[in-house]
């Protein structure tokens, strides 16, 4: 199977790089900073059918396309890449809204106008989209993530019932808290943590198995969606003792 991973370079992308890395597998690793991808195929060289990198910033959308059209040919596309704010009061910049937009929802409209065409024509292919329990949630501080997250959602939801009769699998994936770069930033408490490895390991297993949409961990989903349903004035009480 020919494997595109976006997002490859480190966290998530990473690992799910070396889980797939296997004999029958072909990686495509895609991120911006070269010389951890050239580690990360060095380590995975003798493991994986073959790995072949490309160096893409998924904010400078001609230059993703440009890559993307030079792939040959593709079975399953893994939209990782993704940024965060980290917490932050107050209202975000301009220049961090969009750039956080471009990574986290953009780019992956980049990517599929390219090879979309080419899934349909084969008649078969999965696209996975990480999305993130903070999809489902707003907490204070967090909108820009949340919304971005939330818009993705409804992104995959309609390439989903566009294309599943031509042959296509689309899953979308909402993890909690993973430890990874993104999380290593983040100065609050993190419910749920779940390590880098179980946690990949357990999206892999979702993305294996076909699941169009996984959340975990169980727990915090229940929670989540509970919160959802709370009035807003209680809310407000529960984010001011918090």
């Amino acid at each position: 199977m020919k494997i595109l991973i976006t997002g490859a370079s480190s966290g998530l992308g990473a690992e799910l790089a070396r889980q797939y890395a296997t004999s029958e597998n072909e990686l495509i690793l895609l991120a911006r900073r070269e010389e951890k991808l050239f580690k990360l195929r060095s380590e995975l060289f003798e493991s994986a059918k073959s790995v072949e990198i490309v160096v893409a910033d998924v904010t400078a959308f001609d230059t993703l396309q440009e890559k993307i059209k030079k792939i040959a040919s593709i079975d399953m596309v893994i939209l990782n890449a993704g940024v965060s704010l980290g917490p932050k009061r107050g209202i975000s910049t301009i220049e961090s809204f969009k750039n956080l937009y471009d990574v986290n929802l953009l780019a992956n409209h980049a990517i599929l106008e390219i090879l979309l065409p080419r899934l349909v024509k084969q008649g078969s292919g999965k696209i996975v989209f990480i999305s993130s329990l903070a999809s489902l949630f707003t907490m204070p501080g967090s909108e820009v993530y949340s919304s971005s997250k939330r818009a993705l959602n409804a992104y995959a939801d309609g390439i989903r019932h566009q294309y599943t009769k031509d042959g296509l699998k689309v899953i979308t994936i909402l993890p909690g808290f993973i430890e990874s770069e993104m999380t290593a930033k983040n100065d609050f408490t993190m419910p749920f943590m779940v390590d880098l490895e179980s946690g990949v390991s357990r999206i892999k297993k979702a993305i294996d198995s076909g699941k169009e949409v996984y959340a975990f961990p169980s727990r915090f989903y229940l929670i989540i969606r509970f919160l959802g349903l709370l009035p807003n004035t209680i809310l407000q009480r529960i984010f001011r003792f918090m």
